[in-house]
């Protein structure tokens, strides 16, 4: 427990230095993006993935030193050096993602992304090979009305692969709040790690808590009015997480659980075909109108149909959600 709490602290006290050194940084090199709520829609320092996920590797590795010098043992540290490949090739790709350029052109503002639609699950496939090669987590699934199904070659083949994607896009669709993605984050990664930790499934433990310390970290800034935003970097690296976490601890149903508003967010933006967004429109009192009237495409629509809400507290409202689904999680213990 000791070296869990030690790992947990060395992620968020690298991951509140690090973002405050990179917040200056990625401004001077234009790593930016529009903060669109706000008024003036001001530039601001971009890509909050490259120190959480930094921060949170020295917590792991803080761990695998401590179980490989004073412990001697090594049992499973393969899996977790297989997900932590994950995890980074994941928020590298977002990282790309977020190399947008925003030009002010006679006074309008232009946007060029950095990733085209279609090529974002294309791209964040390869991401799931260290978990395919390790073989990781167990073929042997209880599925319900069905009972016990061994999928043998197919599960590391097609669906680690398939849970790695989905998870990463599923958790980048919901967000564009400040401190909507990071606290989610905190929210559903803490859930994870003591629903973990409950069935003795450490590396899960520790993916979530590093995880957890280093966004506790980040959200310092990242929290209304932020100083840095999520971008892709974090959230494909976030759903990143919550697929390697389950899939070494074989957690496939506290994973599905924990991803509900995002299953939830998937189908609401299909019926859009994908072409709504979760932005709200800027009133003149700072207050949030949803984009498409009364037409429901994201969570957030939901709640800004709810009354004249300010950004911070929609954030709040989609933590919340999260964790009346964190709650229900814990009835499965």
């Amino acid at each position: 427990m000791y070296i869990l709490i030690g790992s947990f602290i060395l992620s968020m006290l690298c991951s509140f230095f690090l973002t405050k050194k990179l917040i200056p940084f990625f401004k001077r090199n234009d790593i930016i993006a529009l903060d669109l709520h706000k008024k003036n829609k001001p530039k601001i320092a971009n890509s909050g993935g490259i120190p959480v996920f930094i921060s949170a590797i020295f917590g792991l590795m803080f761990f695998i030193a401590i179980q490989t010098f004073i412990f001697n043992t090594t049992s499973q540290i393969l899996y977790l050096f297989a997900g932590m490949m994950t995890i980074l090739l994941i928020s590298l790709i977002g990282f790309f993602d977020d190399l947008n350029i925003s030009d002010v052109i006679k006074g309008k503002t232009k946007i060029r992304k950095g990733l085209k639609q279609w090529q974002k699950p294309l791209l964040t496939l390869p991401a799931a090979i260290p978990l395919m090669v390790v073989s990781a987590g167990v073929s042997t699934m209880s599925i319900p009305f069905i009972g016990v199904v061994n999928f043998g070659i197919i599960y590391p083949l097609i669906l680690i692969p398939i849970g790695v994607v989905g998870a990463a896009n599923a958790v980048n669709l919901l967000g564009g709040f400040n401190g909507s993605e990071a606290g989610m984050g905190v929210v559903y990664c803490l859930a994870l790690a003591t629903y973990a930790l409950f069935f003795g499934e450490i590396i899960s433990t520790i993916i979530f808590l590093s995880v957890t310390g280093a966004l506790l970290g980040f959200l310092f800034f990242n929290w209304y009015p932020a100083k840095i935003l999520s971008g892709d970097s974090l959230t494909y690296g976030l759903g990143a997480t919550i697929a390697t976490g389950i899939i070494i601890g074989n957690m496939e149903k506290a994973g599905i659980i924990i991803l509900i508003p995002f299953i939830i967010e998937f189908f609401l933006k299909l019926r859009s075909k994908f072409k709504a967004h979760s932005l709200g429109k800027l009133r003149k009192d700072g207050t949030l109108e949803a984009p498409y009237g009364k037409n429901i495409y994201s969570l957030t629509h939901v709640l800004m149909n709810l009354g004249k809400l300010k950004e911070r507290q929609v954030t709040i409202g989609l933590i919340l959600i999260e964790i009346i689904f964190a709650l229900i999680l814990f009835l499965f213990i």
